[in-house]
């Protein structure tokens, strides 16, 4: 069987394949439930964001272990995974129903993708989870390999408002009223910072190779 090794020949750990696993998950989650806007606590919030930010900590646990290279590799597939994901959703929803079975309208209306959120989301996904890799292997190399906590709040404190404008504009501008755009970016910021908070232990999960 093949093995992942990281840029020092380190070989992966069973817990580093779940991780990717859960990323990979967590992403594919979120882009489906991303095609809710839900109203929480009076507030407009696409519904993918109580569990997105978690994968820019997951992503840089996997980058503790694989590196730049292999985690922007991660990235790149996410998002491939994601269109595809998208693309078969779309095909199915067009496919006739059963008539005994029913229910085909309903996963038409609720699963078929909306394309311009599918594109903007794996776009926001993408951009921000490169920039947020890039910002990791900064802040390693050139101001501490201590204190673990904080190279994951610094990076993530970059990437997520990036993210959080490449979606809300690229889904919702100038198809809601920019005020609920707007809303939108800001109440998902709040959500993807206290998550970002609460998921700051994963990255003690694995030993700091670097």
């Amino acid at each position: 069987m093949t093995k992942l090794e990281n840029e020092k020949g380190i070989v992966v750990s069973q817990i580093t394949v779940i991780l990717i696993a859960a990323y990979i998950a967590a992403q594919m989650l979120a882009d489906i439930a991303s095609l809710k806007i839900g109203v929480v606590a009076g507030f407009s919030v696409d519904m993918g964001t109580f569990i997105y930010p978690i994968t820019f900590t997951l992503r840089d646990v996997v980058h503790k272990v694989l590196g730049k290279k292999n985690t922007q590799v991660l990235i790149l597939s996410a998002g491939v995974i994601n269109l595809l994901m998208a693309g078969y959703l779309m095909w199915v929803a067009s496919v006739p129903g059963d008539a005994d079975w029913g229910l085909t309208a309903e996963f038409s209306a609720i699963l078929a993708p909306v394309w311009r959120i599918v594109l903007a989301s794996i776009a926001a996904e993408v951009v921000s989870e490169m920039l947020d890799t890039e910002i990791y292997a900064w802040f390693v190399q050139k101001i501490t390999r201590d204190h673990q906590w904080a190279r994951v709040l610094t990076s993530n404190s970059i990437s997520v408002p990036v993210d959080n404008l490449i979606f809300a504009v690229g889904a919702f501008g100038g198809i809601l009223p920019w005020h609920v755009v707007w809303e939108i970016f800001f109440f998902n910021l709040a959500v993807k910072y206290l998550i970002t908070l609460l998921s700051l232990p994963l990255i003690y999960l694995v030993p700091d190779r670097h």
